[in-house]
Protein backbone atom coordinates (compact mmCIF):
# COMPACT_ATOMS: atom_id res chain seq x y z
CA UNK A 1 0.00 0.00 0.00
CA UNK A 2 1.21 3.93 -0.88
CA UNK A 3 1.34 6.24 1.78
CA UNK A 4 -1.41 8.18 2.56
CA UNK A 5 -2.86 11.89 4.04
CA UNK A 6 -4.36 10.86 7.43
CA UNK A 7 -6.14 12.88 9.96
CA UNK A 8 -7.54 16.54 8.75
CA UNK A 9 -8.53 14.96 5.28
CA UNK A 10 -10.59 12.18 7.31
CA UNK A 11 -12.11 14.49 9.54
CA UNK A 12 -13.05 17.15 6.71
CA UNK A 13 -15.12 14.01 5.02
CA UNK A 14 -16.70 12.64 7.45
CA UNK A 15 -17.56 15.97 9.02
CA UNK A 16 -19.52 16.56 5.82
CA UNK A 17 -21.64 13.20 6.24
CA UNK A 18 -25.28 13.33 7.03
CA UNK A 19 -26.63 10.21 6.83
CA UNK A 20 -30.87 10.31 4.43
CA UNK A 21 -33.51 8.20 4.05
CA UNK A 22 -35.09 8.39 0.98
CA UNK A 23 -38.31 7.33 -0.86
CA UNK A 24 -37.96 4.41 -2.99
CA UNK A 25 -39.63 5.37 -6.72
CA UNK A 26 -41.67 3.03 -8.81
CA UNK A 27 -38.74 0.14 -10.18
CA UNK A 28 -38.27 -0.27 -13.99
CA UNK A 29 -38.21 -4.00 -14.27
CA UNK A 30 -39.93 -6.79 -12.26
CA UNK A 31 -37.32 -9.36 -10.81
CA UNK A 32 -36.21 -12.36 -12.59
CA UNK A 33 -38.08 -16.14 -11.63
CA UNK A 34 -37.49 -17.08 -8.21
CA UNK A 35 -34.44 -19.38 -8.82
CA UNK A 36 -33.46 -22.49 -6.94
CA UNK A 37 -31.25 -22.17 -3.41
CA UNK A 38 -27.69 -21.63 -2.94
CA UNK A 39 -25.81 -24.28 -1.15
CA UNK A 40 -23.11 -23.02 0.66
CA UNK A 41 -19.86 -24.85 2.04
CA UNK A 42 -16.28 -24.10 2.74
CA UNK A 43 -14.41 -23.05 -0.29
CA UNK A 44 -11.36 -25.05 -1.31
CA UNK A 45 -7.94 -24.76 -0.12
CA UNK A 46 -6.49 -24.77 -3.24
CA UNK A 47 -9.18 -23.39 -6.11
CA UNK A 48 -8.90 -24.17 -9.05
CA UNK A 49 -9.41 -20.50 -10.38
CA UNK A 50 -8.38 -18.39 -7.46
CA UNK A 51 -5.78 -21.31 -5.68
CA UNK A 52 -5.49 -20.39 -2.32
CA UNK A 53 -7.63 -16.56 -2.35
CA UNK A 54 -10.85 -18.11 -0.93
CA UNK A 55 -9.85 -19.77 2.37
CA UNK A 56 -12.41 -18.74 5.37
CA UNK A 57 -15.34 -18.20 2.87
CA UNK A 58 -17.83 -20.24 1.75
CA UNK A 59 -18.43 -21.30 -2.09
CA UNK A 60 -21.70 -21.91 -3.76
CA UNK A 61 -23.00 -21.76 -7.29
CA UNK A 62 -26.45 -20.42 -8.41
CA UNK A 63 -28.26 -21.29 -11.97
CA UNK A 64 -30.06 -18.77 -13.92
CA UNK A 65 -31.48 -18.69 -17.63
CA UNK A 66 -29.37 -17.17 -20.16
CA UNK A 67 -32.06 -16.13 -21.54
CA UNK A 68 -34.61 -14.05 -19.32
CA UNK A 69 -37.42 -14.10 -21.86
CA UNK A 70 -36.90 -17.80 -21.80
CA UNK A 71 -36.77 -18.44 -17.65
CA UNK A 72 -37.76 -22.07 -18.90
CA UNK A 73 -34.70 -22.55 -21.08
CA UNK A 74 -31.09 -23.45 -20.88
CA UNK A 75 -29.45 -22.45 -18.21
CA UNK A 76 -25.97 -21.27 -17.20
CA UNK A 77 -24.27 -21.59 -13.48
CA UNK A 78 -23.01 -18.76 -11.54
CA UNK A 79 -19.79 -19.27 -8.95
CA UNK A 80 -20.20 -17.48 -5.62
CA UNK A 81 -18.15 -16.89 -2.79
CA UNK A 82 -19.98 -15.71 0.83
CA UNK A 83 -18.21 -14.26 3.77
CA UNK A 84 -21.01 -14.31 6.75
CA UNK A 85 -21.44 -11.61 8.86
CA UNK A 86 -20.72 -11.79 12.59
CA UNK A 87 -21.80 -9.16 14.41
CA UNK A 88 -25.35 -9.78 16.20
CA UNK A 89 -27.92 -7.56 13.52
CA UNK A 90 -26.75 -7.93 9.87
CA UNK A 91 -27.69 -5.33 7.41
CA UNK A 92 -27.79 -7.49 4.91
CA UNK A 93 -25.65 -8.99 1.85
CA UNK A 94 -23.39 -6.57 -0.43
CA UNK A 95 -22.32 -7.84 -3.57
CA UNK A 96 -18.90 -7.24 -4.97
CA UNK A 97 -17.74 -6.42 -8.65
CA UNK A 98 -13.89 -5.91 -9.35
CA UNK A 99 -14.94 -4.88 -13.11
CA UNK A 100 -13.51 -5.80 -16.31
CA UNK A 101 -15.94 -6.91 -17.80
CA UNK A 102 -14.63 -10.16 -17.53
CA UNK A 103 -12.62 -9.83 -13.52
CA UNK A 104 -13.13 -12.38 -11.62
CA UNK A 105 -14.41 -11.58 -8.13
CA UNK A 106 -14.76 -14.48 -5.79
CA UNK A 107 -12.19 -13.57 -4.06
CA UNK A 108 -13.25 -9.52 -3.61
CA UNK A 109 -14.29 -10.59 0.31
CA UNK A 110 -11.37 -10.85 1.54
CA UNK A 111 -10.01 -7.77 0.24
CA UNK A 112 -12.64 -5.85 1.87
CA UNK A 113 -12.26 -7.85 5.45
CA UNK A 114 -8.66 -6.16 5.45
CA UNK A 115 -9.48 -2.80 4.03
CA UNK A 116 -12.64 -2.12 6.59
CA UNK A 117 -13.16 -1.56 10.06
CA UNK A 118 -14.29 -4.46 11.95
CA UNK A 119 -17.50 -3.37 13.44
CA UNK A 120 -18.49 -2.97 9.36
CA UNK A 121 -17.28 -5.13 8.31
CA UNK A 122 -19.23 -7.64 10.88
CA UNK A 123 -22.29 -6.31 9.82
CA UNK A 124 -22.48 -7.57 6.35
CA UNK A 125 -22.46 -10.57 4.16
CA UNK A 126 -20.33 -10.28 1.46
CA UNK A 127 -20.82 -11.74 -2.12
CA UNK A 128 -18.08 -12.07 -4.65
CA UNK A 129 -19.29 -13.87 -7.94
CA UNK A 130 -17.93 -14.69 -11.32
CA UNK A 131 -20.56 -13.39 -13.67
CA UNK A 132 -21.52 -15.19 -16.42
CA UNK A 133 -19.32 -16.68 -18.45
CA UNK A 134 -16.75 -15.90 -15.81
CA UNK A 135 -14.10 -17.87 -13.88
CA UNK A 136 -15.50 -21.05 -12.05
CA UNK A 137 -19.23 -19.86 -13.77
CA UNK A 138 -20.35 -22.16 -16.46
CA UNK A 139 -19.73 -22.15 -19.23
CA UNK A 140 -16.32 -20.12 -19.07
CA UNK A 141 -15.24 -18.49 -22.35
CA UNK A 142 -12.14 -18.28 -24.12
CA UNK A 143 -11.46 -17.42 -27.68
CA UNK A 144 -8.24 -17.89 -30.20
CA UNK A 145 -5.57 -17.63 -27.41
CA UNK A 146 -3.44 -17.11 -30.14
CA UNK A 147 -4.77 -13.17 -30.55
CA UNK A 148 -2.90 -12.17 -27.13
CA UNK A 149 -0.51 -15.26 -27.53
CA UNK A 150 0.76 -16.38 -30.52
CA UNK A 151 3.96 -17.87 -28.49
CA UNK A 152 6.18 -15.59 -29.90
CA UNK A 153 6.27 -11.71 -30.01
CA UNK A 154 3.16 -10.08 -31.08
CA UNK A 155 3.77 -7.83 -34.29
CA UNK A 156 3.79 -4.10 -33.72
CA UNK A 157 0.50 -2.44 -32.66
CA UNK A 158 1.66 0.57 -34.41
CA UNK A 159 0.98 -0.03 -37.85
CA UNK A 160 3.88 0.49 -39.77
CA UNK A 161 2.06 -0.13 -43.31
CA UNK A 162 -1.45 -0.14 -44.71
CA UNK A 163 -0.33 -4.22 -45.01
CA UNK A 164 0.46 -4.36 -41.30
CA UNK A 165 -2.97 -2.60 -40.58
CA UNK A 166 -4.55 -5.27 -42.88
CA UNK A 167 -2.98 -8.14 -40.62
CA UNK A 168 -4.01 -6.70 -37.42
CA UNK A 169 -7.45 -6.61 -39.28
CA UNK A 170 -7.43 -10.66 -40.15
CA UNK A 171 -6.07 -11.72 -36.63
CA UNK A 172 -9.11 -9.51 -34.62
CA UNK A 173 -11.49 -10.42 -37.19
CA UNK A 174 -10.50 -14.36 -36.66
CA UNK A 175 -10.60 -13.83 -32.70
CA UNK A 176 -14.45 -12.45 -33.36
CA UNK A 177 -15.01 -15.70 -35.63
CA UNK A 178 -13.59 -17.79 -32.79
CA UNK A 179 -16.06 -16.85 -30.47
CA UNK A 180 -18.78 -16.64 -32.47
CA UNK A 181 -17.80 -20.43 -33.75
CA UNK A 182 -17.67 -21.51 -30.30
CA UNK A 183 -20.50 -19.50 -28.16
CA UNK A 184 -23.14 -19.22 -30.40
CA UNK A 185 -26.30 -19.58 -28.31
CA UNK A 186 -24.46 -17.54 -25.46
CA UNK A 187 -22.93 -14.31 -26.57
CA UNK A 188 -26.49 -12.98 -27.67
CA UNK A 189 -26.75 -13.12 -23.92
CA UNK A 190 -24.07 -11.70 -22.80
CA UNK A 191 -24.40 -7.93 -22.62
CA UNK A 192 -24.42 -6.15 -18.80
CA UNK A 193 -28.45 -6.03 -18.79
CA UNK A 194 -28.05 -9.64 -18.38
CA UNK A 195 -25.64 -9.25 -16.12
CA UNK A 196 -27.99 -6.68 -13.62
CA UNK A 197 -30.84 -9.72 -13.98
CA UNK A 198 -28.19 -12.07 -12.98
CA UNK A 199 -26.98 -9.76 -9.41
CA UNK A 200 -31.13 -9.79 -9.14
CA UNK A 201 -31.25 -13.45 -9.17
CA UNK A 202 -28.68 -13.47 -6.69
CA UNK A 203 -30.63 -10.94 -4.55
CA UNK A 204 -33.37 -13.22 -5.09
CA UNK A 205 -31.92 -16.36 -4.11
CA UNK A 206 -30.47 -14.81 -1.05
CA UNK A 207 -33.76 -14.03 0.54
CA UNK A 208 -33.02 -9.74 0.70
CA UNK A 209 -35.58 -7.46 -0.40
CA UNK A 210 -32.37 -5.09 -1.54
CA UNK A 211 -28.91 -5.37 -1.88
CA UNK A 212 -26.08 -3.49 -1.26
CA UNK A 213 -23.35 -2.94 -3.62
CA UNK A 214 -19.60 -1.81 -4.30
CA UNK A 215 -18.20 -2.21 -7.87
CA UNK A 216 -15.08 -0.76 -9.29
CA UNK A 217 -14.86 0.52 -12.70
CA UNK A 218 -16.63 -1.42 -15.19
CA UNK A 219 -18.76 -2.43 -11.92
CA UNK A 220 -19.65 1.28 -11.54
CA UNK A 221 -21.34 0.85 -15.04
CA UNK A 222 -22.93 -2.35 -13.99
CA UNK A 223 -24.21 -0.94 -10.84
CA UNK A 224 -25.66 1.73 -12.23
CA UNK A 225 -27.39 0.06 -15.30
CA UNK A 226 -28.86 -2.10 -11.81
CA UNK A 227 -29.70 0.82 -9.92
CA UNK A 228 -31.30 2.13 -13.24
CA UNK A 229 -33.03 -1.42 -13.65
CA UNK A 230 -33.91 -2.15 -9.82
CA UNK A 231 -34.36 1.02 -7.88
CA UNK A 232 -36.00 -0.35 -5.13
CA UNK A 233 -33.79 -3.21 -5.04
CA UNK A 234 -30.81 -1.15 -3.70
CA UNK A 235 -29.91 -0.46 -0.27
CA UNK A 236 -26.74 1.02 -0.35
CA UNK A 237 -24.11 1.41 -3.22
CA UNK A 238 -20.48 2.27 -3.92
CA UNK A 239 -19.25 2.95 -7.65
CA UNK A 240 -15.29 3.41 -7.23
CA UNK A 241 -13.52 4.69 -10.71
CA UNK A 242 -16.74 5.53 -12.42
CA UNK A 243 -17.56 5.09 -16.33
CA UNK A 244 -18.78 7.74 -18.03
CA UNK A 245 -22.09 6.17 -19.48
CA UNK A 246 -22.81 7.79 -22.39
CA UNK A 247 -19.58 6.85 -23.74
CA UNK A 248 -20.12 3.24 -24.30
CA UNK A 249 -17.87 1.66 -25.24
CA UNK A 250 -16.26 2.98 -28.42
CA UNK A 251 -16.11 6.59 -27.32
CA UNK A 252 -14.56 5.80 -23.86
CA UNK A 253 -11.60 3.63 -25.17
CA UNK A 254 -10.92 6.79 -27.34
CA UNK A 255 -10.77 9.10 -24.03
CA UNK A 256 -8.79 6.50 -22.69
CA UNK A 257 -6.13 6.86 -24.95
CA UNK A 258 -5.05 10.36 -23.96
CA UNK A 259 -5.58 10.05 -20.56
CA UNK A 260 -2.91 7.24 -20.49
CA UNK A 261 -0.96 8.99 -22.34
CA UNK A 262 -0.87 12.03 -19.61
CA UNK A 263 -0.10 9.19 -17.00
CA UNK A 264 2.34 7.49 -18.58
CA UNK A 265 4.10 11.24 -18.59
CA UNK A 266 3.54 11.47 -15.40
CA UNK A 267 5.30 7.99 -14.92
CA UNK A 268 8.51 9.47 -17.29
CA UNK A 269 8.76 12.59 -14.76
CA UNK A 270 8.89 9.98 -11.58
CA UNK A 271 11.67 8.29 -13.09
CA UNK A 272 13.21 11.73 -14.66
CA UNK A 273 13.39 13.08 -10.54
CA UNK A 274 15.02 10.11 -9.57
CA UNK A 275 17.61 10.09 -12.10
CA UNK A 276 19.90 9.19 -9.82
CA UNK A 277 18.70 5.50 -9.24
CA UNK A 278 17.80 4.81 -12.70
CA UNK A 279 19.82 6.43 -15.02
CA UNK A 280 17.12 6.85 -17.51
CA UNK A 281 17.19 10.41 -18.46
CA UNK A 282 16.82 13.86 -16.53
CA UNK A 283 13.66 15.12 -18.16
CA UNK A 284 10.56 13.11 -18.99
CA UNK A 285 11.30 13.39 -22.72
CA UNK A 286 14.59 12.11 -21.65
CA UNK A 287 12.95 9.00 -20.40
CA UNK A 288 10.43 8.69 -23.07
CA UNK A 289 13.15 8.60 -25.75
CA UNK A 290 14.66 5.64 -22.98
CA UNK A 291 11.97 4.15 -22.73
CA UNK A 292 11.53 3.98 -27.13
CA UNK A 293 14.35 2.37 -27.29
CA UNK A 294 14.23 -0.14 -25.08
CA UNK A 295 10.80 -1.04 -27.07
CA UNK A 296 12.98 -0.56 -30.32
CA UNK A 297 15.91 -3.12 -29.09
CA UNK A 298 13.09 -5.46 -27.64
CA UNK A 299 11.39 -5.60 -30.98
CA UNK A 300 14.33 -6.30 -33.25
CA UNK A 301 15.73 -9.14 -30.09
CA UNK A 302 12.75 -10.64 -28.07
CA UNK A 303 14.23 -11.25 -24.56
CA UNK A 304 12.74 -14.60 -21.97
CA UNK A 305 13.02 -17.01 -24.42
CA UNK A 306 12.09 -14.68 -27.28
CA UNK A 307 8.20 -14.40 -26.06
CA UNK A 308 8.90 -10.70 -25.07
CA UNK A 309 9.93 -8.33 -27.68
CA UNK A 310 8.10 -4.74 -28.16
CA UNK A 311 4.53 -4.97 -27.72
CA UNK A 312 4.74 -6.90 -24.35
CA UNK A 313 6.86 -4.24 -23.24
CA UNK A 314 4.03 -1.66 -23.67
CA UNK A 315 1.86 -4.85 -21.81
CA UNK A 316 4.11 -4.25 -18.90
CA UNK A 317 3.70 -0.54 -18.78
CA UNK A 318 0.27 0.34 -19.31
CA UNK A 319 -0.45 -1.32 -15.90
CA UNK A 320 1.75 1.66 -14.60
CA UNK A 321 -1.20 3.86 -16.10
CA UNK A 322 -3.80 2.14 -13.66
CA UNK A 323 -1.77 2.89 -10.76
CA UNK A 324 1.86 3.43 -9.37
CA UNK A 325 2.03 0.65 -7.34
CA UNK A 326 4.50 -1.27 -9.79
CA UNK A 327 6.77 2.21 -10.79
CA UNK A 328 9.78 0.91 -8.99
CA UNK A 329 9.69 -2.38 -9.73
CA UNK A 330 9.37 -1.41 -13.12
CA UNK A 331 11.28 1.14 -13.90
CA UNK A 332 14.33 -0.63 -12.34
CA UNK A 333 13.89 -3.54 -14.69
CA UNK A 334 14.10 -1.11 -17.45
CA UNK A 335 16.61 0.45 -16.09
CA UNK A 336 18.52 -2.89 -16.09
CA UNK A 337 18.10 -3.42 -19.42
CA UNK A 338 19.01 -0.46 -21.15
CA UNK A 339 22.26 0.79 -18.32
CA UNK A 340 23.58 -2.65 -17.41
CA UNK A 341 22.31 -4.78 -20.19
CA UNK A 342 20.51 -7.31 -17.97
CA UNK A 343 17.19 -8.71 -19.43
CA UNK A 344 16.64 -11.08 -16.63
CA UNK A 345 14.36 -8.16 -14.08
CA UNK A 346 12.07 -7.50 -17.26
CA UNK A 347 11.59 -10.93 -17.86
CA UNK A 348 10.90 -11.51 -14.23
CA UNK A 349 8.31 -8.85 -13.91
CA UNK A 350 6.44 -9.95 -17.02
CA UNK A 351 4.64 -12.79 -17.79
CA UNK A 352 2.10 -14.60 -20.94
CA UNK A 353 -1.10 -14.41 -20.38
CA UNK A 354 -2.44 -17.48 -18.40
CA UNK A 355 -5.87 -19.07 -19.05
CA UNK A 356 -7.74 -16.54 -16.57
CA UNK A 357 -6.13 -13.87 -18.66
CA UNK A 358 -8.01 -15.06 -21.87
CA UNK A 359 -11.35 -15.91 -20.01
CA UNK A 360 -11.09 -12.75 -18.98
CA UNK A 361 -10.56 -10.72 -22.60
CA UNK A 362 -12.82 -13.26 -24.28
CA UNK A 363 -15.77 -11.97 -21.75
CA UNK A 364 -14.41 -8.62 -21.94
CA UNK A 365 -15.27 -8.36 -25.54
CA UNK A 366 -18.50 -10.73 -25.38
CA UNK A 367 -19.77 -8.04 -22.87
CA UNK A 368 -18.92 -4.21 -24.58
CA UNK A 369 -18.73 -5.78 -28.35
CA UNK A 370 -22.84 -6.61 -27.31
CA UNK A 371 -23.60 -3.62 -25.32
CA UNK A 372 -23.11 -0.48 -27.31
CA UNK A 373 -22.60 0.02 -30.72
CA UNK A 374 -19.42 -0.38 -32.53
CA UNK A 375 -17.94 1.48 -35.95
CA UNK A 376 -18.60 -1.72 -38.26
CA UNK A 377 -16.27 0.23 -41.09
CA UNK A 378 -13.09 -0.29 -40.33
CA UNK A 379 -12.28 3.10 -41.99
CA UNK A 380 -13.70 5.02 -39.04
CA UNK A 381 -11.50 3.59 -36.34
CA UNK A 382 -8.53 3.99 -39.16
CA UNK A 383 -9.17 7.69 -38.60
CA UNK A 384 -10.04 8.28 -34.77
CA UNK A 385 -6.77 5.97 -34.14
CA UNK A 386 -4.19 7.69 -36.37
CA UNK A 387 -5.99 11.26 -35.60
CA UNK A 388 -5.33 10.69 -31.67
CA UNK A 389 -1.68 9.12 -32.34
CA UNK A 390 -0.56 12.27 -34.75
CA UNK A 391 -1.90 14.58 -32.03
CA UNK A 392 1.03 13.05 -29.22
CA UNK A 393 -1.09 9.83 -27.79
CA UNK A 394 1.12 7.84 -28.53
CA UNK A 395 1.62 5.13 -25.76
CA UNK A 396 -2.13 3.86 -25.66
CA UNK A 397 -3.93 4.43 -29.07
CA UNK A 398 -3.35 1.55 -31.38
CA UNK A 399 -2.56 -1.12 -28.79
CA UNK A 400 -6.21 0.29 -27.20
CA UNK A 401 -7.56 -0.15 -30.58
CA UNK A 402 -6.23 -3.56 -31.25
CA UNK A 403 -7.32 -4.62 -27.91
CA UNK A 404 -11.12 -3.58 -28.71
CA UNK A 405 -10.97 -4.68 -32.76
CA UNK A 406 -12.95 -8.10 -32.22
CA UNK A 407 -16.05 -5.58 -31.97
CA UNK A 408 -15.74 -4.06 -35.54
CA UNK A 409 -16.38 -7.89 -36.43
CA UNK A 410 -18.15 -9.27 -33.97
CA UNK A 411 -20.67 -12.13 -34.39
CA UNK A 412 -23.75 -10.85 -32.87
CA UNK A 413 -26.22 -7.93 -33.02
CA UNK A 414 -24.63 -4.75 -30.58
CA UNK A 415 -26.54 -1.89 -28.83
CA UNK A 416 -28.31 -0.13 -27.81
CA UNK A 417 -26.81 0.10 -24.55
CA UNK A 418 -28.78 0.22 -21.53
CA UNK A 419 -30.38 3.19 -20.14
CA UNK A 420 -28.59 4.49 -17.36
CA UNK A 421 -30.25 7.16 -14.85
CA UNK A 422 -31.55 7.92 -11.28
CA UNK A 423 -34.98 9.33 -10.18
CA UNK A 424 -36.13 11.94 -7.49
CA UNK A 425 -36.34 10.06 -4.29
CA UNK A 426 -34.13 7.13 -5.76
CA UNK A 427 -31.36 5.65 -4.40
CA UNK A 428 -28.32 7.67 -2.84
CA UNK A 429 -25.27 6.60 -4.49
CA UNK A 430 -21.54 7.35 -2.99
CA UNK A 431 -19.09 7.87 -6.04
CA UNK A 432 -15.67 7.61 -5.49
CA UNK A 433 -13.22 9.06 -8.32
CA UNK A 434 -9.07 9.68 -8.32
CA UNK A 435 -9.07 12.76 -11.06
CA UNK A 436 -6.41 11.44 -12.76
CA UNK A 437 -7.77 8.08 -13.41
CA UNK A 438 -6.77 7.35 -16.97
CA UNK A 439 -9.04 4.14 -17.03
CA UNK A 440 -11.85 5.67 -16.48
CA UNK A 441 -11.21 9.85 -16.18
CA UNK A 442 -12.89 11.76 -14.23
CA UNK A 443 -15.50 13.15 -16.38
CA UNK A 444 -17.50 10.15 -15.81
CA UNK A 445 -17.97 10.37 -12.41
CA UNK A 446 -19.28 14.17 -13.16
CA UNK A 447 -21.93 12.42 -15.39
CA UNK A 448 -23.03 9.80 -13.25
CA UNK A 449 -23.04 11.95 -10.37
CA UNK A 450 -25.54 14.45 -12.63
CA UNK A 451 -27.46 11.46 -13.97
CA UNK A 452 -27.95 10.23 -10.34
CA UNK A 453 -29.70 12.90 -8.22
CA UNK A 454 -28.93 12.81 -4.46
CA UNK A 455 -25.49 10.33 -5.43
CA UNK A 456 -22.45 11.67 -3.40
CA UNK A 457 -19.07 12.45 -5.22
CA UNK A 458 -16.16 12.21 -2.76
CA UNK A 459 -13.10 12.90 -5.13
CA UNK A 460 -9.16 11.48 -4.51
CA UNK A 461 -7.53 15.40 -5.57
CA UNK A 462 -4.59 14.70 -8.19
CA UNK A 463 -5.69 10.70 -7.85
CA UNK A 464 -4.25 8.58 -10.74
CA UNK A 465 -4.67 5.02 -9.71
CA UNK A 466 -7.45 3.12 -10.73
CA UNK A 467 -9.53 1.61 -8.20
CA UNK A 468 -9.42 4.14 -5.37
CA UNK A 469 -11.00 2.67 -2.03
CA UNK A 470 -9.40 -0.34 -0.16
CA UNK A 471 -5.82 0.40 -1.23
CA UNK A 472 -4.74 2.47 1.75
CA UNK A 473 -5.97 6.33 1.46
CA UNK A 474 -7.63 6.55 4.87
CA UNK A 475 -9.86 9.35 3.86
CA UNK A 476 -11.67 7.95 1.18
CA UNK A 477 -11.82 4.29 2.89
CA UNK A 478 -13.38 6.40 5.92
CA UNK A 479 -16.00 7.96 3.94
CA UNK A 480 -16.88 4.24 2.22
CA UNK A 481 -16.79 3.01 5.95
CA UNK A 482 -18.87 5.71 7.70
CA UNK A 483 -21.56 4.96 4.31
CA UNK A 484 -21.81 1.40 4.98
CA UNK A 485 -21.98 1.82 8.68
CA UNK A 486 -25.06 3.93 9.00
CA UNK A 487 -25.51 5.26 5.42
CA UNK A 488 -24.08 8.63 6.04
CA UNK A 489 -22.66 10.52 3.15
CA UNK A 490 -21.47 14.18 1.94
CA UNK A 491 -24.68 15.99 0.86
CA UNK A 492 -25.41 16.43 -2.74
CA UNK A 493 -24.95 19.08 -4.85
CA UNK A 494 -23.02 19.67 -8.53
CA UNK A 495 -19.53 19.07 -8.92
CA UNK A 496 -17.57 16.79 -6.30
CA UNK A 497 -18.82 16.78 -2.56
CA UNK A 498 -15.72 16.05 -0.78
CA UNK A 499 -12.55 15.96 -1.22
CA UNK A 500 -9.96 13.13 -0.28
CA UNK A 501 -6.10 14.51 -0.95
CA UNK A 502 -3.71 12.35 -2.61
CA UNK A 503 -1.02 10.57 -0.92
CA UNK A 504 2.45 11.00 -2.05
CA UNK A 505 4.06 8.89 -5.33
CA UNK A 506 5.96 6.14 -4.21
CA UNK A 507 10.08 6.28 -3.36
CA UNK A 508 12.17 5.13 -5.88
CA UNK A 509 13.74 2.58 -3.86
CA UNK A 510 11.18 1.20 -2.06
CA UNK A 511 10.68 -2.50 -2.94
CA UNK A 512 7.28 -3.29 -4.77
CA UNK A 513 4.46 -3.90 -1.97
CA UNK A 514 1.82 -6.44 -2.58
CA UNK A 515 -1.48 -5.00 -3.09
CA UNK A 516 -4.99 -6.38 -4.30
CA UNK A 517 -5.72 -3.14 -6.52
CA UNK A 518 -9.20 -4.33 -7.29
CA UNK A 519 -10.07 -1.89 -9.42
CA UNK A 520 -7.87 -2.92 -12.29
CA UNK A 521 -7.84 -6.24 -14.18
CA UNK A 522 -4.60 -6.88 -13.34
CA UNK A 523 -4.54 -10.78 -12.08
CA UNK A 524 -1.06 -9.97 -10.83
CA UNK A 525 0.41 -8.11 -7.74
CA UNK A 526 2.85 -5.24 -8.22
CA UNK A 527 6.05 -6.24 -8.08
CA UNK A 528 5.35 -9.17 -9.61
CA UNK A 529 5.02 -10.72 -13.62
CA UNK A 530 2.52 -8.23 -14.90
CA UNK A 531 0.50 -10.56 -18.23
CA UNK A 532 0.51 -9.59 -21.69
CA UNK A 533 -3.25 -9.66 -21.31
CA UNK A 534 -3.49 -7.56 -17.89
CA UNK A 535 -4.97 -4.64 -19.74
CA UNK A 536 -7.98 -1.97 -19.83
CA UNK A 537 -11.13 -2.08 -17.90
CA UNK A 538 -13.75 0.56 -19.20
Amino acid sequence: MRNVVAGTAVAAVLGALAGTAAAKPAEAEKPPKVPGAISWSSCPDNDPVEEDRLKGLECGSLTVPLDYNRPDGEKITLALSRARHTAKKSQGVVLLNRGGPGAHGRDMPGIFQAGLPEKVFASYDWIGFDPRGVGASKPALTCDESYQNPGHPRPDTVPASAKAELDWQAKARAYAADCARKYPTVLPHMGSANWARDMDSIRVALGQQQINYFGYSYGTYLGAVYATMYPRNVRRMVLDSVVRPSGVWYDDNLDQDVAFEKRIQAYYAWMAKHDRVYSLGRTAKAVAAAYAKARTSLSAKPIDGGKMGGSELDDLFLADGYGDYGWPAHAKALSAYLVKHDPKPLGRVWKPPTWLDQNNYAVYNAVQCKDAAWPRNWAVWHRDNWRLYRAGNRFETWSNAWYNAPCAYWGVPSGPPPAVHGAPGGPRIMLIQGTQDAATPYPGALETHRLFPGSSLVVQTGGGNHGVAMNGDECVDGAVAAYFRNGSMPPSKPGPDAACPVGPPPPAERRAQRSSNPGTQRLSNPGEPVAASARRTS
